[in-house]
């Protein structure tokens, strides 16, 4: 999608984000259901993220998907109701069609082990049960097109975190073959593209091989079905780790979240796609008068409508399921 500043003036927020019609859709009705922000189980120690609560059990961990959502290193003060849950079931989904090795126990909530008196309403279709595993320290992204941050260095020196392209590519154009081009994983703010000989030097070898291959095999895989089902993955990220001396898939899989979802119907090289994920969000938010140094502001009602329509879809597209909790 091209992204289009707009000159504040004197007009309200609510005026300027009318002037990026027909980029985005007005059409999303206000959302009834509030999201769910936080969790809390007694005596469970826990750790936030930006979407997620952590559940630390010992040797597994209660993963649960907030409806949080976060736009330039913030986290919004409303969330999207739903987002959580639609986000994990499509990990579910892509969990069980690849039957890739994960560290998945269980996504049913009366299999948890809540303490007493613990509602388990809340934590159905957005938690997951799984192993604890030792994380490695290394997004493995894959690329299938030229966009984001690919598209910004290769404009610069023609090559994406090492990888050299051929010459005359456009925005959003496919690659030639997927590449996998790897990142740190950063506490804070953005990860950092990295080459792949440096994710040699900090994970060995043989590990950086296999991480590759694997995840390679699994994008492609996941590429091919979503393109059957009208959706192009451009991109995407996955996470490792170590359990029983075996590298097992973790987290999140193959989301609007961990990956670029474009409409293969509307796609078309040379510019920005629209998106399946939080982007309409982050257009929004470039229309304020947001400094992005200070909290952010609240979302209106339909700006919380329309990405949750977009992540449903999304999820309705892939898996030919309805969605549950509508």
């Amino acid at each position: 999608m091209r992204r289009e500043r707009i000159d504040s003036g004197t007009a309200t927020n609510e005026e300027r984000f009318t002037h990026l019609s027909p980029l985005i859709d007005m059409v999303a009705e206000p959302v009834a259901q509030a999201p769910l922000l936080e969790t809390s189980i007694p005596n469970w120690p826990v750790r936030r993220g930006k979407v997620r609560d952590i559940y630390d059990l010992g040797d597994r961990l209660l993963l649960v998907a907030s409806d949080r959502i976060s736009a330039f290193d913030w986290v919004l003060p409303n969330g999207i109701p739903d987002k959580g849950r639609v986000l994990t079931q499509t990990t579910l989904f892509w969990l069980e069609l690849l039957g890739e090795q994960n560290h998945l126990i269980s996504a049913d909530a009366a299999e948890f082990g809540l303490p007493r008196g613990v509602d388990p309403e809340p934590f159905a279709g957005r938690s997951m049960l799984v192993q604890k595993a030792d994380v490695v320290p290394i997004e493995c992204v894959v690329r299938g097109y030229l966009s984001g941050s690919g598209w910004k260095e290769y404009r610069q020196n023609g090559q994406v975190c090492g990888v050299r392209l051929p010459a005359g590519l456009v925005e959003s154009d496919q690659l030639p073959e997927p590449i996998f081009t790897p990142a740190t994983k950063e506490e804070s703010g953005h990860d950092i593209n990295i080459s792949f000989e440096r994710m040699k030097q900090l994970v060995g070898g043989d590990v950086a091989d296999e991480l590759c291959r694997r995840s390679l095999a699994i994008y492609s895989r996941g590429a091919e079905l979503a393109r059957q089902r009208g959706i192009i993955i451009a991109d995407t990220k996955f996470e490792w780790g170590w359990l029983g001396g075996r590298l097992i898939l973790i987290d999140e899989v193959l989301t609007p979240d961990s990956s670029r979802f474009w409409p293969a119907d509307s796609f078309s090289p040379g510019r920005g796609q629209p998106s399946f994920d939080k982007q309409f969000v982050r257009d929004w938010l470039e229309t304020t008068t947001w400094d992005k140094n200070s909290p952010p502001p609240a979302l209106p009602d339909v700006v919380v409508g329309r990405p949750r329509e977009k992540y449903i879809d999304a999820y309705e597209r892939l898996t030919g399921r309805a969605f549950a909790w509508k």
